[in-house]
């Protein structure tokens, strides 16, 4: 069982294979679905360092990516909402991010609440695209600090 396991790791962390999936790993892990994509950033980058920055790269747009999938799911929830029950919501959380607008999507990066954070911004109806440059900065210095954080932690090459 070992074997098999350590033929598909290996081969998943192929630079022509890792990077896709540090993508897929990436936008699935920005859905509303419990996952974290650094793991596989990390693992790739100690595999191949010189796909470090190609890495944060791709891990950067895949999470973005991921977050605008969950800025479209708010707003589609938000649309159904008002057409079953024709009112508006007014907790203290919705008004904190209608205060602070599209900037609040550079908090995506947080864990637990950054991906709700996202289909709430949607469901509010905030402006697309100044949402997802703001999630794409918080995600890319995310994926920045965590990966150079761990190199610094565990240097030395990968040993299987």
């Amino acid at each position: 069982m070992d074997a098999w396991l350590h033929t598909l790791l290996t081969a998943l962390a192929l630079p022509q294979y890792g990077l896709a999936t540090v993508f897929v790993v990436a936008v699935v892990s920005a859905t509303l679905l419990p996952a974290g994509s650094e793991f596989a950033v990390i693992g790739l980058v100690k595999l191949n360092p010189e796909l470090f920055w190609p890495a944060m790269a791709v891990a950067t747009v895949g999470n973005t990516l991921g977050g605008a999938i969950s800025w479209w799911m708010g707003y589609g929830a938000e649309a159904l909402y008002e057409r079953m029950k024709h009112r508006q919501l007014q907790l203290r959380a919705l008004e904190w991010l209608r205060q602070f607008g599209p900037r609040a999507c550079l908090l995506a990066w947080l864990p637990i609440v950054g991906d709700p954070l996202c289909a709430i911004a949607g469901w509010l109806r905030l402006p697309f695209w100044p949402c997802i440059a703001y999630m794409a900065v918080g995600k890319f210095l995310r994926y920045l600090i965590m990966t150079a954080a761990l190199l610094w932690l565990f240097p030395g090459p990968f040993s299987p």
